[in-house]
């Protein structure tokens, strides 16, 4: 496929922070794709959890089915589009690799944790995680993946990280949350398909769990419009035998309208803009959205979410059990650092590139690499407590 001249061509990339020679049969974007795949935080995160922890069932997703989702739907766009879809991919396969165990809650927890210490943002440790932590090549830490993959990769980072970033990389990955430019349409793209992944799987789980009902969703403009037409087209799927198969035929079409309208939307802009190059296409508003409507019903039914699924009272109870775990764990840790037994960053990084690293975040590192399980039991062996089955 022929790329759009505003997408991102590998062969003008900005390069990787440390040279290599280019691999023979693969672009650089495919090359960091593979690495992603082949790294240790990535095989962890079908242990991480995302709405529901590990122990509450196996039908759940996890950070790795719903990265593998992102990736799907935002591949999906970008060929519409003329995107480059590997730097899609690689992205979004990459984009939660800094995530604590048990969801939100452990970011939360561990941010709390980390106050006074430079704090806990996920997505920057993301961008750790594939610049410092993975040990897989003789020649640095990390995976020396491109300029590309990495900012996109870095989400969401605050001005205070984004000024540390762009004094050790000046004009690097951080640059742009200072001079309020934006990252490629490749990594605009992933954060658009991050939200829609989330909020339909986030549908399909909490009914799954019994947390929130179809009746509830009723509610939703953008869900019911939708079930309306599946049972429209299938009027057998009102049977209660079929509620199942209602729920996966409303979601796909859900998901579906969610792709063509900002396949439209985007188009539109884009052609509004008409940047010539992939440079040029940064400047200014993102140009990779959603119609209007279609934006704000998406905001409700994220608003639904939160309400009546995030903030149940079976769901906080979790949260406050996984808090209190990374909480301890947090404190376990700093007190006897040669408890990190597993942990050969905890001892071999005496240096992240500013200068020695805090034994809090050596700790931070540490803990949230974790996957759920694993996190459990080292809760438990520290502290005699076991909170989940």
């Amino acid at each position: 496929m022929m790329l759009a001249p505003y997408a991102s061509d590998p062969y003008r990339s900005r390069g990787r922070r440390f040279a290599e020679i280019p691999a023979p049969t693969r672009t650089d974007f495919q090359r960091d794709r593979d690495r992603i795949v082949h790294s240790t935080a990535f095989r962890r995160l079908v242990y991480k959890t995302q709405v529901f922890l590990n122990h509450e069932g196996d039908l759940f997703r996890t950070r790795l089915t719903h990265s593998l989702e992102v990736a799907q739907l935002g591949r999906s766009i970008a060929r519409s589009l003329r995107l480059n879809e590997d730097l899609v991919e690689g992205i979004a396969l990459a984009h939660d690799l800094g995530h604590t165990p048990f969801g939100h809650a452990g970011q939360d927890e561990l941010d709390a944790c980390m106050a006074g210490h430079g704090g806990f943002e996920h997505n920057l440790q993301s961008l750790r995680v594939v610049d410092l932590l993975e040990e897989r090549y003789p020649d640095y830490d990390g995976l020396n993946l491109c300029f590309e993959m990495r900012e996109g990769i870095l989400k969401h980072c605050s001005r205070a990280n984004a000024e540390r970033i762009d004094a050790q990389e000046p004009g690097g990955v951080a640059r742009r949350f200072l001079d309020r430019t934006q990252p490629s349409l490749e990594a605009q793209l992933c954060n658009l398909a991050d939200e829609i992944a989330y909020n339909a799987h986030d549908i399909d789980d909490g009914v799954r769990s019994g947390l929130i009902t179809l009746e509830q969703l009723d509610a939703v403009p953008l869900f019911a419009r939708y079930r309306d037409e599946a049972l429209a087209a299938h009027p057998s799927l009102a049977a209660d035998g079929a509620r199942r198969r209602l729920l996966h035929e409303t979601i796909r079409r859900m998901l579906s309208a969610q792709v063509y309208d900002v396949i439209d939307a985007t188009g539109v802009a884009v052609g509004h803009a008409a940047p010539p190059t992939a440079d040029a296409a940064r400047q200014g508003s993102p140009l990779v959205r959603f119609g209007d409507a279609m934006r704000r019903e998406s905001t409700a039914l994220k608003r639904f979410l939160f309400q009546d699924l995030y903030r149940h009272p079976q769901v906080m109870a979790t949260t406050g059990h996984a808090r209190r775990v990374v909480r301890e764990l947090f404190d376990a840790y700093r007190s006897a650092p040669g408890e990190m037994r597993a942990s050969p960053n905890a001892r071999a990084h005496a240096s992240d590139g500013e200068g020695p690293m805090s034994p809090e975040r050596v700790v931070a590192d540490y803990v949230a690499g974790m996957t759920d399980r694993f996190a459990t039991r080292e809760h438990e062996r520290l502290t005699g407590i076991r909170l989940f089955p």
